[in-house]
């Protein structure tokens, strides 16, 4: 049985959250939640936030990535990352707790 670990965020998805503050002008952080629906059952919600009491927050360099307590066990061992493709640039997730995912990338099954 695996250990349920907290998802662990990339070099590069913090630096692009740096990049992002500096362009806005404000330090947000990125919230990485999952809530049902989407094409295959689950779907990730991923956007700038601010964190609650219950959060558990990975921080590097001033940058935080924060998951709420209900989004956790389905982003156990999971990496946060960010991708820059010809299809475009976005924050992606690698869960090895999806047993399936959908071609758009936000929406998987366990």
């Amino acid at each position: 049985m695996d250990l349920a670990l907290p998802p662990r965020v990339t070099d590069r998805a913090f630096a692009r959250l740096a990049e992002i503050a500096e362009m806005t002008g404000e330090t947000k952080a990125l919230r990485v939640a999952v809530e049902g629906g989407g094409c295959s059952g689950f779907q990730y919600d991923i956007r700038l936030d601010d964190p609650v009491a219950d959060d558990l927050v990975l921080e590097k360099d001033g940058q935080r990535v924060l998951v709420d307590q209900v989004s956790l066990p389905f982003l156990s061992n999971a990496v946060i990352d960010f991708t820059d493709e010809l299809i475009g640039a976005r924050f992606v997730i690698e869960n090895p707790n999806a047993a399936s995912s959908c071609g758009c990338g936000t929406s998987f099954s366990m």
